[in-house]
């Protein structure tokens, strides 16, 4: 078993002997972020969270800034966000996180999360590290219910908007040939890392799997599962997805 970020596993954290339950907890969602920001941030989960209208979007700005390494102007944290990690996330200006989605940066050596300018993250989308890295370039707009996963590396490209329930996965593979029980596999095994290029347009319910890519200006039809690289300015759909015509 690959042990490389095992402490990125909830179950290796939780297990760790020596450390109670508190220890654990932060290290799961805060990491080590310092003792007064924790608290902020509980302050904030408990109490703002849920709150709505303006006077929550205002709240939340108020108390979900200093968590971040940083966060630029006119940023929007809707209803419900779940941050974990936030020392490792840069969020530019004009961004909207809409309720219920989740911000993870977990990883032991990861550069964490980076989120451009006016970028949207539709409600109960997840976008999460298992020590891996993800960029995603301004006026990007991921919908709802959208899971962006990395364990290598994934990368996003300017004005792309990807439709809602798609998932964009760099690393999660386990070793079928492990004597390891799959449990207890870190689940962080990556062909290489994932990118969607500039200008395109991925439709719902698509899959990206481990190293494939997009090239810029593609378009990605419902449904499809993208296995291998797709060239820039092309139509793909399919299972695997195919090559149909240039778009150039």
């Amino acid at each position: 078993m690959n042990e490389q970020g095992s402490g990125v596993k909830v179950s290796s954290v939780m297990n760790e002997p020596g450390r109670g339950a508190w220890r654990a907890w932060r290290a799961l969602t805060y990491g080590d972020l310092p003792l007064r920001r924790v608290l902020l941030g509980e302050f904030a989960a408990v109490f703002l969270s849920g709150i709505g209208g303006g006077l929550g979007l205002f709240l939340r700005r108020l108390a979900y800034r200093p968590l971040f390494a940083s966060v630029g102007r006119r940023t929007v944290f809707g209803r419900n966000l779940t941050v974990r990690h936030p020392g490792k996330i840069r969020i530019g200006d004009n961004a909207v996180f809409d309720d219920n989605a989740m911000i993870d940066a977990k990883g032991d050596s990861n550069r964490g999360i980076e989120i451009g300018d006016g970028v949207y993250v539709g409600r109960h989308t997840n976008i999460y590290c298992k020590n891996g890295a993800i960029r995603i370039g301004n006026r990007v707009n991921i919908s709802a219910f959208c899971t962006v996963m990395s364990a290598n590396d994934v990368a996003i490209g300017d004005g792309t908007v990807v439709g809602a329930y798609t998932y964009l996965l760099s690393g999660g593979e386990y070793d079928y040939r492990s004597p390891v029980p799959f449990a207890e596999q870190t689940g962080m095994d990556s062909r290489g890392p994932l990118s969607v290029g500039r200008n395109c347009w991925i439709g719902a319910r698509v899959t990206v799997l481990d190293a494939a890519s997009i090239g810029d200006g593609c378009v990605i039809g419902a449904g499809s599962v993208v296995t291998r690289p797709v060239p820039a300015n092309s139509l793909a759909y399919g299972t695997p997805a195919k090559v149909v015509r240039s778009l150039a």
